[in-house]
């Protein structure tokens, strides 16, 4: 596996060219409550490079240097911290275990950074997200920009790193798709868990604890906060408070993902509590269904999520039409967003290392960013139907339904990754009879 990361700092070092320096930072630890943290999780971009997952770290890549382009600066070893903590790597096991170069102490960051510093015309590093480690890079900056009448080459400028980062990671390597692929198959087996379990009486924190439970088992984690969503709830697209009990008739709107190794999947699903959908419920329900089937068959190189949203939008507001829902001419319908009643989020998102997948989706023309082999995306239209919405038959409020797949882009179409989840009216049905 470093392999894979030497891969990729070898790939930054092209980008940042000869006389540049990168500097990323990983995560620190965060307070839950008083003297409790939650649980660590290392920054997405330093782990993309280093494979390193202790906090208090910083990943320096200085191209060209005779003692290594790979340094870091971390924690030194302390055996009192281990026996609370657990391991720690320190200066020397991340030289042996990692492929770093060197390694200095985290301490010793503003003179290692104006050591580094000399002799490169351009520094990259995304400011405004860490304002202790600003001050820090600033600080080495303008003192050897300070000394600069001493002679030699100085940084003249900073330069934003995440956005060469961002669109490296757009694009998943084999390993990078095998990863997915696990964190998709584990997500898979806990909505199928929620099948089984899903009825009248149950809470929906029973749903979620489920939930949770298969992933720890498989040795993931939830890649965000589950929405384990019944009745009218599912109609709040982020509802997380999962605290209320399922009622016959309604409908369970699940939307959760694995993250196993740094690598997320998102997978949403609507059941009926009582086993069987309504006549309305179906209704929206297959409406939801065609236009996503129809969104994943349009996924391959050079399509945009700017064309798949234009489909989905034209493919629910004539549905919505079609049920009475909605009146009046579609193009107008269209035009003048009436659809955002019932449909109010895009078709769909990058997917990665976090659920909401870096990377821009615009090109540099300003124009809707062209799919290309080995970019991972989630699919997931929906309807929502308020409660509050006197426009519609009562029959129909308060449904909410949202179907999602995470897609990975193939050079000849797309593969869905979560496909082993039906989806389909009859093998949910059936699924649920047999609970």
């Amino acid at each position: 596996m470093n392999k894979e990361f030497e891969k990729r700092r070898r790939l930054l070092t092209k980008l940042i060219g000869k006389d540049g320096i990168a500097v990323i930072p990983t995560s620190d630890t965060r307070v839950r409550s008083r003297d409790t943290d939650y649980p660590y999780r290392p920054g997405s971009d330093f782990y993309y490079f280093t494979g390193f997952s202790e906090p208090n770290a910083v990943m320096i890549l200085a191209p060209g240097r005779e003692d290594g382009a790979f340094v870091l600066c971390l924690r030194q070893k302390n055996p009192l911290t281990e026996i609370w903590d657990g391991h720690m790597e320190g200066l020397n096991g991340v030289k042996k275990n990692f492929g770093a170069d060197q390694s200095f102490k985290i301490e010793d960051l503003e003179t290692t950074l104006s050591s580094l510093f000399m002799g490169r015309q351009k520094v990259f590093f995304t400011l405004g997200q860490d304002e202790v480690l600003d001050k820090v890079l600033m600080k080495s900056f303008n003192s050897v920009r300070a000394g600069q009448r001493r002679g030699g080459v100085v940084p003249s400028e900073i330069q934003a790193l995440e956005p060469l980062i961002h669109e490296m990671r757009l694009i998943k390597s084999k390993h990078e798709i095998a990863l997915m692929r696990k964190s998709a198959n584990i997500s898979v087996d806990a909505h199928k868990r929620v099948f089984k379990n899903c009825k009248p009486g149950v809470f929906e924190y029973q749903i979620e604890a489920d939930i949770i439970h298969e992933f720890g088992k498989n040795g993931s984690v939830p890649a965000y906060t589950s929405i384990v969503a019944s009745g009218e709830n599912a109609c709040t697209l982020h509802y997380i408070s999962n605290r209320e009990e399922m009622k016959a008739g309604q409908l369970l709107l699940t939307d959760a993902g694995s993250e196993y190794e740094m690598y997320a999947a998102d997978i949403t699903r609507t059941i009926p509590v009582s086993g069987t959908y309504s006549k309305e419920q179906k209704e929206i329900y297959e409406l939801v269904l065609e236009v996503q089937k129809t969104a994943i068959e349009n996924v391959k190189p050079g399509q945009t999520f700017e064309g798949l949203q234009s489909g989905a939008i034209k493919g629910l507001t004539q549905g919505l039409k079609k049920l009475g829902l909605l009146k009046g001419q579609i193009d107008q319908l269209i035009k003048s967003e009436a659809y955002k009643d019932f449909y109010m989020h895009g078709i769909g998102h990058w997917l990665g290392m976090d659920v909401h997948d870096v990377g821009s989706y615009m090109d540099e023309k300003g124009k809707s960013k062209k799919f290309q082999p080995g970019m991972v995306l989630t699919i997931e239209p929906g309807i929502y139907i308020s409660k509050k919405n006197r426009n519609v038959p009562l029959e129909y409020r308060g449904i909410g339904i949202r179907i999602e797949d995470d897609v990975l882009v193939t050079k000849r179409g797309c593969e869905v990754l979560t496909k082993a989840l039906p989806k389909e009216i009859d093998e949910i049905e059936s699924i649920m009879a047999i609970n």
